[in-house]
């Protein structure tokens, strides 16, 4: 892996890098921030032991749940700040590199139902997803304007559910509690005739803060990533955009392409930053 060098004092990190996940798509339709649960701070959190580990500190209720089918494509959409959709800011900035996770639970209510006492399942993952050891999954992000897609699975049970969306920031993962997560729960409501129920890890309980994809130095050399949590279920890794969404508040709704990058669409050398 290429060093990744401390350079401009443009590039230190912010609290404006940080980021939150705010809106869904479903089958490339705007559902919006209607059955989020819109954390109170784009702030990270960063313990692991932590009940906010589930569905982020301090969330708000949302009564909106949305509807999806058994293969449905489903995006989530992050940005630094919110209520802005920009394409022109990047998702999640301040040198902020890392996997994304997605995980589902089964709840009786999703409207009142506590992420912490819940059962997830993950569905799908991105760590370095190609050749080039500099490109995290982060700047999939970055690269599409804020949004992930992925497939709920085809055989689980119909009923509600909570999807957890989570960025893990590695910028400062040398150290203990270094790790930042940011995640936000979403409301649904998974239709047709499944009987699947897959097995299910807790939150907090999933992840230990001595996991080798949580306590990382990113800037030595690395020859591969784990990354943390259960192996996704039912599912096949996705595949990344080769180029950029343009920068408009309009989102293009192809899916990413089959076809990875192998050069990082940056100028310049990435920095050390903590936020």
């Amino acid at each position: 892996m290429f060093v990744k060098l401390a350079v401009a004092a443009s590039l230190v990190a912010s609290v404006a890098a940080h980021a939150t996940f705010q809106e869904l798509w479903v089958n490339g339709v705007d559902q919006g921030s209607s059955c989020v649960r819109l954390p109170a701070s784009n702030s990270p959190v960063t313990s692991v032991t932590t009940p906010d580990i589930a569905c982020n500190a301090n969330a708000a209720s949302s009564k909106g749940v949305c509807q999806v089918l058994p293969g449905d494509e489903v995006t989530v959409e992050m940005h630094q700040q919110p209520g802005d959709r920009s394409c022109a800011n990047e998702a999640i900035g301040g040198a902020h590199y890392g996997p994304i996770n997605i995980y589902m639970a089964k709840v009786d209510d999703a409207t009142t139902a506590v992420g912490s006492s819940a059962k997830w399942f993950k569905v799908s993952e991105m760590g370095l997803p190609s050749s080039n050891p500099d490109y995290w999954a982060t700047e999939v992000l970055n690269d599409n304007c804020g949004h992930f897609t992925f497939k709920v699975p085809s055989d689980i049970a119909p009923g509600n559910y909570l999807i957890r969306a989570e960025v893990i920031a590695l910028h400062v993962a040398s150290q203990p509690g270094g790790a930042q997560f940011y995640m936000s729960c979403f409301q649904v409501n998974v239709g047709g005739s499944g009987s699947a129920n897959p097995p299910t890890v807790s939150f907090p309980g999933a992840y230990s803060a001595s996991d080798p994809g949580i306590l990382i130095n990113i800037y030595e050399q690395l020859n591969s990533y784990q990354i943390p949590g259960p192996s996704p279920y039912a599912t096949t890794s996705p595949t990344v955009a080769a180029t950029p969404y343009p920068t408009t508040a309009t989102w293009n709704t192809a899916l990413q392409p089959s076809t990875v990058p192998t050069a990082v669409p940056t100028a310049g050398a990435k920095g050390i930053g903590k936020a």
